[in-house]
């Protein structure tokens, strides 16, 4: 396959569930959605991440930080065998920005859905200087450092409630 397309929707499955790295990549699956991959990748982490903050803060955010690094390597080596930089499918960094969000406000359904649309709308719109890291940056890392950047994006104004409200 030439660098940049893949041949086929079931090249793609292949690609995704043949391996547990491209599994993980493609969020369990759910980055496999027709419709709204990331979006559906963001909803699947979020139960995963009520399993996760039950963690005490220092090792919740320890364990982030190593979803990040072994982001990296997952989606760079599912982004080569795929022959594209960040198919949409891969959803392993929207994991990653969503769970960093939710570490830092309240376990209430109203915190998490107001961090879900949040870090869904920086995700998509891709202010500066996300969308000049996202084509710029390359690889397994370039994937990863948006939806970080967005998840941050996110956390200024639910911050700045929290704080203040």
């Amino acid at each position: 396959m030439p660098d940049g397309t893949i041949s086929s929707r079931a090249d793609t499955r292949r690609i995704a569930l043949a391996t547990p790295s491209g599994f993980l990549a493609f969020g369990l699956g759910s980055g496999l959605s027709p419709y709204a991959p990331g979006t559906m990748g963001t909803i699947a982490a979020m139960p995963l991440a009520a399993v996760l903050l039950q963690l005490p803060f220092w090792l919740a955010l320890s364990a982030i930080v190593i979803a990040f690094a072994v982001g990296v390597w997952l989606c760079g080596v599912t982004g080569r065998a795929l022959g594209v930089h960040d198919h949409g499918g891969i959803v392993w960094d929207e994991f990653v920005g969503i769970w960093l969000v939710l570490l830092f406000v309240p376990f209430e359904w109203g915190w998490w859905l107001a961090s879900f649309i949040l870090f869904r709308l920086f995700d998509v719109l891709k202010p500066w200087p996300i969308r000049w890291l996202d084509r710029r940056v390359h690889g397994g890392f370039g994937v990863m450092i948006d939806d970080i950047l967005a998840a941050v994006y996110a956390l200024v104004p639910l911050l700045i409630v929290l704080h203040w409200f």
